[in-house]
């Protein structure tokens, strides 16, 4: 793991740390205690339990090593909050963090002042390298977790048969008109993928190698929500010579008609978003969110092209500014895609044809931290660039997320390669 001791994204560590944990309290603002109890699905977490598990984090991982003096919160909380650290501690089943009544929020608020409390202390007293390093990991693990808390939190309210809406005052982009998809050709050869600047990765994203590309071309902007429906009415859904053999028996098992929040799916009238419901007239330019890697490959088929390896894609972004309409954008929902040029970053992860596994001569972090990443690297398919929900300063060209291949409650997206 390569990281900065003194700044990132232009904040020492102590700041970053701050604004980090007061964003997840305005994300989390809007909720009632009783929304942060949901867990709307087996996938996701309830609100309540990512304000536990992120200051579980600092917690079990720096204050309780480096902070001399340090008393935990409460001792139970290291396997109650645990998610899925084998080597660190217990914890229990993830489909039951709804049951989890106790500790009740003002509880939970209270183990988020303590541990930012400890932090404070910490950073005050020039802290050890290590430990400044496990601050920033923290940071970035607390980043990821704001985006789950918005995908949850989306599930959640759609689960509701009242479909409220997170935040009020949507867009209307029934105007908009999306620019003809172009497609960028690049030359391709040899290519050195991986993390390779200054500043904090992931140990997913190293060690830095050598990949061949051929020659290849990759479409300027997503695929948009008005594409899409076109594959729905083509009866895309109904064409078992577009799906792969597992895609093909998830559209039968779960009965996919659509993507997972389009309502009324045989017409494709409306789509729930973190605004509420809207038209889907309105959002025809805006890119298409919500669908499972099989639907993705599925679509690139139809549509006479494919999705793009992890490689193809970072090469072309590397040198790219990060930007576009992620998080700090406020949107919270995908936006037509105006600008000239690429826009590689924003609105939805894009799947990619490449599986999420480690790169020539990976080695996990030691100890539990091990556990962040590598053990996942089985089943699992890589997406690229952030969504509407990822923080800006927490994305960048060699950032690998990725999801089982079924996935759909994600803000993931399609980008299309020749084919």
């Amino acid at each position: 793991m390569s990281l900065a001791i003194s700044s990132y994204a232009g904040l020492d560590i102590a700041t970053r740390f701050g604004t980090a944990r007061r964003r997840t309290m305005e994300l989390a603002a809007p909720l009632t205690p009783e929304d942060m109890m949901v867990q709307s699905c087996a996938e996701a977490s309830p609100a309540k339990w990512h304000l536990a598990h992120t200051s579980w984090f600092f917690e079990s991982f720096i204050l309780r090593e480096f902070l001399q003096g340090y008393q935990a919160f409460n001792e139970e909380f290291a396997w109650l909050f645990n998610s899925y650290y084998q080597s660190y501690a217990k914890f229990p089943e993830k489909r039951l963090r709804a049951s989890f009544s106790r500790p009740g929020l003002d509880e939970v608020l209270r183990y988020r002042a303590h541990v930012d409390e400890g932090i404070g202390k910490l950073l005050e007293v020039d802290p050890a390298p290590e430990a400044v390093r496990r601050v920033e990991l923290g940071v970035n693990h607390e980043e990821q977790h704001q985006e789950l808390l918005l995908t949850d939190i989306l599930h959640a309210f759609f689960t509701n048969p009242l479909r409220p809406a997170y935040r009020e005052g949507a867009e209307d982009w029934s105007s908009a008109e999306s620019r003809r998809m172009c497609f960028i050709e690049f030359e391709g050869g040899v290519y050195k993928a991986g993390f390779g600047g200054q500043g904090f990765c992931y140990d997913n994203e190293l060690p830095r190698h050598k990949v061949w590309l051929e020659p290849y071309a990759l479409a300027d902007r997503l695929v948009t929500c008005g594409e899409y429906a076109e594959f729905v009415a083509d009866g895309g859904y109904s064409k078992p010579e577009l799906w792969l053999s597992a895609g093909w028996d998830a559209v039968q098992q779960n009965g996919w008609r659509a993507p997972l929040y389009w309502v009324d799916a045989d017409e494709g009238r409306r789509i729930f978003t973190l605004r509420g419901e809207l038209p889907l007239e309105s959002m025809t330019a805006a890119p298409v969110s919500q669908v499972s890697y099989y639907e993705a490959d599925a679509y690139a088929r139809w549509a006479g092209k494919r999705l793009a390896t992890e490689f193809e894609w970072e090469a072309a972004a590397e040198g790219e500014p990060v930007a576009g309409n992620l998080l700090d954008s406020g949107a919270l929902m995908t936006a037509p895609e105006t600008a000239a040029g690429p826009q590689l970053y924003g609105n939805c992860w894009q799947w990619t044809a490449s599986a999420y596994l480690g790169y020539p001569g990976f080695q996990p972090l030691p100890g539990s931290l091990g556990e962040y990443n590598g053990k996942f690297m089985s089943g699992q398919m890589v997406l690229r660039g952030g969504s509407c929900a990822t923080p800006a300063p927490h994305i960048r060209s060699s950032y690998r997320n990725f999801f089982a291949p079924e996935t759909r409650w994600q803000f993931s997206g399609i980008r299309l390669a020749n084919a």
